[in-house]
């Protein structure tokens, strides 16, 4: 296994992963990351300062992905999780290791903010677990509306 930060040339695959998992929990496309025309470019999404999108591979084939974003509109030294995805259910312990890397302080936030739908309710209890407490609003302007489940945690 490698996590590796994302290149150029990852782009149309890691998109192609990322809505086959909306497509797999059938869960809505519009007002998601899914319909999310930056889904297409992560690569230059993520050359913004204080952000970063890692990738894993699994015998050169990308599996997963994970990221944090500066979203605008969240508060001071808040980032949002982002694109947190795997491919199959078979890499359970591949995401176990990439849940580790969002927790690096290295950018200075203090806190990670979460966006989610019922449908990944999997990935909601591990949030959970993981000590997000669930908000009553969303906070920042990611642009994904359908979205209402708002979590927070202090890094």
């Amino acid at each position: 296994m490698l996590i590796r930060k994302i290149l150029k040339e990852d782009n149309p695959v890691v998109a192609k992963m990322i809505r086959q998992v909306f497509i797999e929990h059938n869960a809505p496309q519009q007002g998601t990351v899914y319909s999310d025309p930056t889904t297409d470019h992560l690569f230059a999404l993520f050359q913004k300062e204080k952000s970063v999108l890692w990738v894993v591979e699994v015998n050169e084939n990308i599996v997963g992905c994970c990221g944090v974003y500066p979203t605008h509109g969240l508060p001071e030294n808040c980032v949002k999780l982002v694109k947190f995805f795997m491919d199959l259910e078979k890499h359970k312990q591949k995401k176990k290791n990439l849940w580790k890397m969002y927790l690096s302080k290295d950018f200075g936030y203090t806190s990670v903010y979460i966006e989610s739908l019922p449908e990944f309710a999997k990935a909601i209890n591990m949030y959970e677990k993981q000590g997000f407490v669930t908000l009553d609003q969303p906070l920042g302007a990611s642009g994904h509306t359908s979205c209402n489940i708002w979590m927070l945690k202090p890094i």
